[in-house]
């Protein structure tokens, strides 16, 4: 008889984009319950064993976090496995690391570095607003926060900026053309271009039409574009690359260029 959820995770039924290594062992860390979902998170054992290399076993990734030095979101976290998530901000004082984590271009995970002052807000994305039972209005963000009395302006699909230490909004980044976005999940995850176009489909997916920098176009699900700033402005910092994919040909002559080829 089966009890409840599963406790264990093998390797090979991890996600790909943690990029552990298949034969290093045969079990992998069990995201736990929490803001994000276990396939589109990355547990905090993962990032120091795997990313930083500050621990080499997960024993030790316990004993860090069980000396509370990892805070996310700016909350200390002792559980090991705890999953962060898309925006999420990793702060470790004793070695003076700040990152968020973002995309690359090929839908991975990236621990971006960020300076002190970047630390202190995220951006969240809006995903239902409603009114509870006692008459007062809701924002559910997409990291699981509760947004009471938001702005009435906000509505689905909005981004707004959130001060990490408060809670608390103060702007908002409408979902609206000319709009610039970062594509969270599906084939593009991890591209940032401008929202140029918006097909309805009642009863279907809604599709939008991203065009980057270098005025490639490419259609994804509306429910996957994550507002970052408007016009040409990200309001937060972008990883190497900037969003914008290359081709296999153009990575090719860059890596026979840097002589690795």
């Amino acid at each position: 008889m089966v009890r409840g959820p599963k406790k264990h995770l093998k390797r090979l039924n991890a996600p790909r984009h943690w990029n552990m290594a298949k034969m290093a062992g045969v079990w992998a860390p069990k995201p736990s319950a929490g803001p994000h979902k276990q396939r589109e998170c990355l547990p905090v054992a993962i990032i120091l064993r795997e990313r930083l290399k500050y621990a080499l076993t997960g024993k030790e990734c316990q004993q860090i976090c069980m000396e509370r030095c990892v805070k996310i979101d700016g909350k200390v976290r002792t559980d090991f496995n705890y999953p962060a998530g898309f925006m999420d901000t990793v702060e470790l004082e004793k070695s003076g690391d700040r990152f968020r984590l973002l995309y690359d271009t090929k839908g991975r995970f990236v621990l971006h570095r960020i300076d002190k002052a970047e630390v202190q807000y995220k951006l969240c994305r809006i995903q239902k607003v409603y009114v509870t039972a006692k008459k007062v209005p809701v924002a559910v963000t997409h990291d699981g926060r509760t947004l009471r009395y938001p702005d009435p302006d906000v509505k689905v699909n909005d981004t707004v900026k959130v001060d990490i230490a408060t809670g608390k909004m103060s702007d908002i980044f409408k979902f609206e053309m000319g709009a610039m976005v970062m594509v969270t999940k599906g084939h593009n995850a991890g591209r940032v271009g401008q929202l140029v176009h918006l097909e309805k489909h009642d009863g279907s997916f809604s599709i939008v039409t991203v065009k980057d920098r270098k005025g490639n176009s490419f259609a994804t699900r509306q429910s996957n574009v994550f507002i970052i700033g408007s016009g040409d402005h990200p309001q937060v910092t972008l990883p190497k690359g900037r969003g914008i994919k290359k081709t296999i040909i153009q990575e090719r002559t860059e890596a026979e260029a840097r002589g690795e080829l």
